[in-house]
Formats: C-alpha cells, sequence, structure tokens
C-alpha cells in the first residue's frame, strides 16, 4: 500500500439471489447446497430466478413507472447493504460518496417488452418510459436519486466482469482519496424469453437435466455441459477505515487487491495469458503472498473451455499453492448473474471470510483430469480462520477482473 493510500473496508452487504434475499439467507443456502435453478416455463430451459418476487410488496405502483425489473433488485439490495452499514439516511446523503455499479444488459425487460410492442402488436404504442427503463445507467441512477449521492454516478457494462470492475473501481476511489464512501456493486435480470432464446442461440447454456433440473450447472466436473443464467442484485458498502471505525461499523473484511487485464484475443473464447495477468496484479496490489489467500470463488461457469482455462490459469499465477487452496463455483447453485456476478460471489467470499466456512462446488459428480484442484465437491467446509480471499470474474470481451480481501485487523 502506498505510503497515502486509505484502507478500505466492507461494512455493509445486501443481496437479492435466486437462493436468498439476505447476505445469511443466502450464504446458508450455499452451505446447505440449496439449488435456485428451475425450469423456465416451456422454453426447454432452465434459469436461476429469484422466486416469489413481488415488485408491489417494495414498491409504489407509481415509482414502478419505468422501474424495469434490474432496478427492482438494484434498489433492493442497496437498501439491505446500507441498513446493515448504518449508514441510511442523512449520514449518506452528507457523505462523500458515490455509486460504482456494474449490470451486463441493463433493463432487458423493458427492452423486450418495447420489442414486443412496435413488432408484434404493431400499434405504435411503446411505452413513453422504455428509454429510461432500459437505459444501462438507469440503477446507479435511480440509487443516486433514491440515497441523494451527488458524487460520481459510475456504470460498467462489461459482460461477467461488470460488477467486479465496479467494487475494484470503488476501491480505488475510495483508497486514493477521491471519495469516502461507496455503494458497489451490481444487477442484473436478463431471465426473459428473448434473452433466454439468444443465448441458447450460442450454444453455452447447460442442459437441462431432466430429473435433476436443479442439478443442470455442474462446474470442474467432467460432465458439464454449460452454464445456467440467473438473475438478482448484490451490493457492498465500502468506506474508507477511518468512517467506518468512527461509527463503530461492522466490519465483513478489508479490500486488499484489485487486478484487471484484457484478453485482447477473442470476443467469447477465453484466454489464459489475459486471466494470469489479472490474477498476478490482484495478489501484487494486496501485497500478500499466494499462500495466505485460504479460498477462491471461480469464475467457474461450468463450460468446457472456461474451466480448463480457468484452472491453468490458477496454476499458473499461483504455483504449487493453487494445489492448496480450496476452489469453489457458487454458480452451481444460483446460475450466472452476468453483470451481478462479480458483486454476488464477492459477497459469497466475504461471508466466507467473515465464517470460516467454505461454500462447496454443487452437482460435482465426476473428477475431469484437466480441471485438477480442489474444487470442495457437493459439501461446505468449516475450516480454520480464513486470512484472506479471492474472487475471479472473467467476461466476455476478454476483460479479467479479480479481487482479494482479507481479514480485518487493527493496526
Amino acid at each position: 500500500m502506498g505510503q497515502n493510500q486509505r484502507r478500505v473496508v466492507v461494512t455493509g452487504l445486501g443481496i437479492v439471489s435466486p437462493i436468498g434475499n439476505s447476505p445469511q439467507e443466502f450464504f446458508s443456502n450455499l452451505l446447505a447446497v440449496r439449488s435456485g435453478i428451475r425450469r423456465f416455463g416451456d422454453s426447454g430451459q432452465v434459469v436461476g430466478s429469484v422466486a416469489d418476487f413481488e415488485p408491489s410488496a417494495h414498491f409504489t405502483k407509481a415509482r414502478l413507472i419505468g422501474l424495469d425489473r434490474v432496478s427492482q433488485f438494484g434498489l433492493l439490495a442497496a437498501e439491505q447493504a446500507l441498513v446493515n452499514s448504518g449508514l441510511e439516511g442523512s449520514r449518506l446523503a452528507e457523505a462523500n460518496a458515490g455509486v460504482y455499479f456494474g449490470t451486463g444488459i441493463g433493463g432487458a425487460g423493458a427492452l423486450e417488452s418495447g420489442y414486443a410492442s412496435f413488432f408484434d402488436k404493431n400499434d405504435g404504442r411503446i411505452s413513453p418510459v422504455t428509454v429510461v427503463s432500459t437505459m444501462a445507467n438507469a440503477t446507479a441512477a435511480h440509487l443516486s436519486i433514491r440515497f441523494g449521492i451527488r458524487g460520481p454516478v459510475m456504470t460498467y457494462s462489461i459482460a461477467c466482469a461488470s460488477s467486479a470492475v465496479a467494487i475494484g473501481e470503488a476501491f480505488r476511489a475510495i483508497r486514493d482519496g477521491y471519495v469516502d464512501v461507496a455503494i458497489a456493486g451490481g444487477a442484473e435480470a436478463m431471465t426473459t424469453p428473448g434473452m433466454v432464446s439468444a443465448w441458447a442461440a450460442m450454444r453455452v447454456l447447460a442442459k437441462p437435466d431432466d430429473a435433476y433440473p436443479e442439478r443442470s450447472c455442474r462446474p470442474f466436473s467432467k460432465g458439464r455441459t454449460g452454464l445456467v443464467l440467473g438473475e438478482g442484485a448484490a451490493v457492498l458498502v465500502l468506506e474508507a477505515y477511518e468512517g467506518g471505525r468512527s461509527r463503530a461499523a461492522r466490519i465483513w473484511g478489508e479490500l486488499a487487491g484489485y487486478g484487471i487485464a484484457c484478453d485482447a484475443s477473442h470476443i467469447s473464447k477465453p484466454s489464459l495469458d489475459g486471466q494470469v495477468k489479472a490474477l498476478e496484479r490482484a495478489i501484487a496490489d494486496s501485497g500478500m503472498a499466494s499462500t495466505d489467500i485460504g479460498y477462491i470463488n471461480a469464475h467457474g461457469t461450468a463450460t468446457q473451455v472456461g474451466d480448463v482455462v480457468e484452472t491453468a490459469a490458477l496454476k499458473k499465477a499461483l504455483g504449487d499453492a493453487a494445489y492448496a487452496i480450496p476452489v469453489s463455483s457458487t454458480k452451481a447453485l444460483h446460475g450466472h448473474l452476468m453483470g451481478a456476478a462479480g458483486a454476488v460471489e464477492m459477497v459469497a467470499s466475504l461471508m466466507a471470510l467473515s465464517t470460516g466456512s467454505i461454500p462447496p462446488t454443487g452437482h460435482y459428480s465426476e473428477p475431469d483430469p484437466e480441471c485438477d484442484l480442489d474444487y470442495v465437491p457437493n459439501q461446505a467446509r468449516k475450516g480454520p480462520a480464513l486470512k484472506a480471499v479471492m474472487s475471479n470474474s472473467f467476461a466476455f470481451g476478454g476483460t479479467n477482473a479479480v479481487l482479494i480481501a482479507k481479514r480485518f485487523a487493527q493496526q
């Protein structure tokens, strides 16, 4: 850490996900290997959906006008995180705060409805709020309006790395003194008929398990067939350590490292070198040794190529330590939340850091000779207190982002 760089701590967590709508419920279901993956209508596909979500229970009818499902998720996760941090209300509005938020698509539901109105009904009656509902920065804007944040309000749309980059950039902004507090995370709600069909056309979606659809996503297992789309949101409240200390806030962990690199090689095929660079940069940024990392939440999408490349990248970047570190992909249970994936998986990582419990890779059935690390198959572990955790997010387009958090210690 540079001489003038500040320590950055996590004081709030919030989540809306296919397996729970609070950090505690989410993590408990991860440890219990409870899947949120379900059949998607009569499409023949499966998705990780937020079950029994009723917008009217959270928003007035007037408020819902122009508020796509993705923004609904983002607002609810942020409200949770701020209550968790004790920063809600005037405390936040008066702070030197910013919003750093990620999404892959933005308002997919509103966009699909607008197209349906135009092409199917052909009556010209497109909702006048279609544009403001679909724009990628809508959720970040709603967060700034809802919480009175007048500092930087940034949106990152970098496919699967969106929210990891948002958290990393917020970390840097606080560390370097640009803001004191950040709402950082991401949201995604692309489980619509059109979007699911588009992903299916790429031939990257998992083949649904006819007998047990909830087990369709099998990261790192030899029989894996592809990814499962998920929806939801996760938000971290980040603060300069001095601010959290002054409020005696609970500290979930201290952000220690952030690494980012681009493959610059292919729009959808992962590159070993790009992932290795991001991993090495995160470790160097943290000032820690690879042996200090006690758990890795892998990108682990359950594609044939992706899991092999990530395994190789971990071995190259971490050396022999890679074989001793538990690695799991929680996507087996909640699906791939695309732009929200990095934030959701950072919540899982921070919960592991604070509890010492390591979530498993669900539905792991058969070892793959090319994926030969410790993937914590099918059963959670309770081990010694973790010193540090790592979370990987590797995106279409080639952007790779890695975050490292460490156990908070008074200094």
